[in-house]
Formats: C-alpha cells, sequence, structure tokens
C-alpha cells in the first residue's frame, strides 16, 4: 500500500482496476472514495463497458467528494475513433469543508499512483464535467 502525503494509503485495488480499465478497457468508469476512518482510497464503484456518460455522472453523490476515472470514446474531425482517460477531482460545494480538504491535500498523490491519465478535470457541479466538456478536453 502507498501512503500518501496526507497520510492516505491507496489500496492496491485501486492500480489494479485502473490498469484493468486502461489496458483492457474492462470498465467505462470507476469511482474512488477515501475511508477517513481507514485513512485510505478505495474503489467505490465501477461501471461496465456499456454504460454512458451519464450512469457516470449518476454514481456521484450529490453531496460527498470523490475521485472518478472515466474512459471517454470520441470520435475526431478525422473520422478516427479514438479514447482518453479522464480524471475527475469530483468536490461538491455542498460537500463537509473537511472532506474538501482531505481530497484537495491527496489528490496529487493519488493521480501519480494511476499511470495513464490524459486530461484532468476538477468538477464542483454536474454541469463542469458534462458531455460538451469532455469532447472539448479531449481534442
Amino acid at each position: 500500500m502507498a501512503n500518501a502525503a496526507s497520510g492516505m494509503a491507496v489500496h492496491d485495488d485501486c492500480k489494479l482496476k485502473f490498469l484493468e480499465l486502461k489496458a483492457k478497457r474492462t470498465y467505462r468508469f470507476i469511482v474512488y472514495k477515501i475511508e477517513e476512518q481507514q485513512k485510505q482510497v478505495v474503489v467505490e464503484k465501477l461501471g461496465e463497458p456499456g454504460q454512458s456518460h451519464d450512469d457516470f455522472a449518476a454514481s456521484l453523490p450529490a453531496d460527498e467528494c470523490r475521485y472518478a476515472i472515466f474512459d471517454f470514446d470520441f470520435v475526431t474531425a478525422e473520422n478516427c475513433q479514438k479514447s482518453k482517460i479522464f480524471f475527475i477531482a469530483w468536490s461538491p460545494d455542498t460537500a463537509r469543508v473537511r472532506s474538501k480538504m482531505i481530497y484537495a491535500s491527496s489528490k496529487d498523490r493519488f493521480k501519480r499512483e494511476l499511470d495513464g491519465i490524459q486530461v484532468e478535470l476538477q468538477a464542483t457541479d454536474p454541469t463542469e464535467m458534462d458531455l460538451d466538456i469532455f469532447k472539448s478536453r479531449a481534442n
């Protein structure tokens, strides 16, 4: 288990599921949460490959912070099928201040554990991570 700067450990499963998403495209998305009692980041939810961006957005709690990975498929202007791996730092305005601080202080260390992230998004409400934003950031 890796130890984060904020004292947060990263559960091995976090990296394993990310590698499966990256290499085998086993999942569409992964939602991670910090277990404050155990002081570690754990996998909370896995999205099946057939699930959509809407399913992903619905899996993030309205008033709690989360980290997430989303495998975004798109077609380029040259009509090429591509995908980009997005890291989303979800920190809604309604989340507890302590929670926002813990997620903010652990983010960079956690991101370093996941090798292969191509785009990072910070979102405080659902409009900051809608499909159009993914499309504009992917190109």
